[in-house]
């Protein structure tokens, strides 16, 4: 029967190669750009609020995370005291402190 049609014959198939550098490029982008867009800048605000906090001195007016306003009457290591009214001090972690404002901003409100 094969005298008039000749048999197809297929060509061997190549080894499969890997994803090579082509498949590899969007990858290595989305984390370069992941780090300039959210992890840099992240970590640059983490260094300012630590700057922040080591430098808070007695009689600095300072606002909270939580929004309440006062003057630090106290300092400790991990501690602050400060007076939100008068005769009324409040015990805030350091970490929470948000902004030092600038002198006067308490007479203000």
């Amino acid at each position: 029967m094969s005298f008039f049609i000749s048999d197809a014959m297929a060509q061997a198939a190549d080894a499969p190669s890997g994803p090579g550098l082509e498949g590899l490029i969007l990858p290595i982008g989305l984390i370069i750009m992941l780090y300039f867009l959210m992890i840099r800048p992240q970590m640059k605000r983490q260094k300012e609020h630590r700057k922040l906090v080591e430098s808070l001195a007695k009689g600095d007016e300072v606002q909270t995370e939580g929004g309440m306003m006062g003057k630090i009457t106290d300092l400790g290591e991990n501690f602050v005291k400060i007076e939100i009214a008068a005769g009324t001090e409040v015990k805030f972690r350091r970490q929470s402190v948000a902004a030092v404002m600038p002198k006067g901003t308490l007479k203000e409100l």
